[in-house]
């Protein structure tokens, strides 16, 4: 049972707009906020870069609630970590629903080639539009 003061500063740093579910062996396409300068008034400039690869953890929480995705830059693995309400995060694309039996997939770090290729998993029209609705 969490104090009423912590749970109300969890709740002020919350998204406000969800994230579409996704779990471990999906494929997403994460659109992170990068900062380019600042305008000539003092206020940062952004843009958009996605980040495409494949969700290796999602780590469940309130604030501090995070998910890893792996991809292969020119022959060598990169991992990133994002925080799901992080500000920087602007939204996330779900691209492919992989099937696996593991909530934790480290194991794909040592795979190569068409062994780390993961098999996708069916999704019913009623599944798709909750999805959507999300």
């Amino acid at each position: 049972m969490k104090h009423p003061i912590l749970k109300s500063f969890e709740s002020m740093h919350m998204r406000a707009k969800a994230l579409p579910s996704f779990k471990a062996g999906d494929t997403v396409c994460v659109w992170v906020k990068i900062q380019e300068g600042t305008e000539k008034d003092g206020t940062p400039k952004y843009r958009l870069q996605s980040f495409e690869g494949t969700v290796i953890r999602y780590r469940k929480g309130t604030t501090n609630s995070t998910f890893l995705v792996r991809k292969m830059s020119g022959g060598i693995g990169v991992e990133r970590n994002f925080y799901v309400h992080s500000p920087l995060v602007d939204h996330v694309d779900v691209k492919v629903r992989g099937k696996v039996r593991r909530s934790r997939i480290y194991y794909i770090r040592k795979l190569r080639g068409k062994a780390a290729r993961i098999s996708s998993r069916y999704v019913s029209s009623e599944e798709l539009k909750s999805f959507e609705q999300a």
